[in-house]
């Protein structure tokens, strides 16, 4: 199984430099930020976490980080790998994406079932959302859920899956969705 790479969401990546989490919006609609270090899971970025690491150094203004800050969410993401590249991220699936693995008619059941702590526990939980490596959601949580499910089989889609591995996955959560008066924007 592949060693998870260290990721930041919003939250994450805020605490990181000491900004309010709305600072890092503020940087994506001024371009200081961008989503080429990113990967999107359920419609939100999650960056790799060498680019937080290193945006001090290429930031316009000045920014410091606090290293002991990032060590924590390091700690708490071991094992895990230090990435590059997008590219050398395993396929990783939120909540909308994992709803669509497993074929379900809505984010209700999946939501219902990670929040009672009926699902396999995440592989990380970052600005305040689960997510999992799909070999946890395949080789682990599919069996778990079928040997205990009474209505709802939890059967892993072939296609969703393969889409997936082959990093083709266009469905739910693979973009992100402009909110407030972004969405107004033509």
């Amino acid at each position: 199984m592949p060693k998870k790479p260290f990721l930041a969401g919003r939250q994450e990546f805020a605490a990181v430099y000491g900004v309010p989490g709305t600072l890092i919006t503020q940087w994506l609609g001024r371009g200081i930020l961008n989503y080429d270090r990113a990967v999107i899971i359920s419609g939100s970025p999650y960056w790799l976490m060498s680019f937080v690491r290193d945006f001090e150094k290429i930031a316009p203004r000045r920014k410091e980080m606090d290293r002991r800050v990032l060590q924590q969410f390091v700690a708490e993401q071991e094992p895990g790998a230090w990435t590059e590249s997008v590219d050398e991220v395993p396929p990783l699936l939120g909540l909308q994406e994992t709803t669509q693995l497993f074929g379900l008619s809505s984010q209700q059941s999946m939501s219902s079932a990670v929040r009672k702590g009926g699902f396999v526990a995440p592989d990380y939980s970052l600005s305040g959302s689960p997510i999992w490596l799909l070999d946890t959601l395949t080789n682990v949580a599919a069996p778990m859920m079928q040997a205990k499910a009474r209505t709802v089989p939890w059967a892993v889609n072939p296609q969703v899956e393969a889409a997936f591995r082959q990093r083709r996955y266009t469905g739910p959560g693979s973009v992100i969705v402009p909110r407030g008066l972004a969405a107004k924007r033509p």
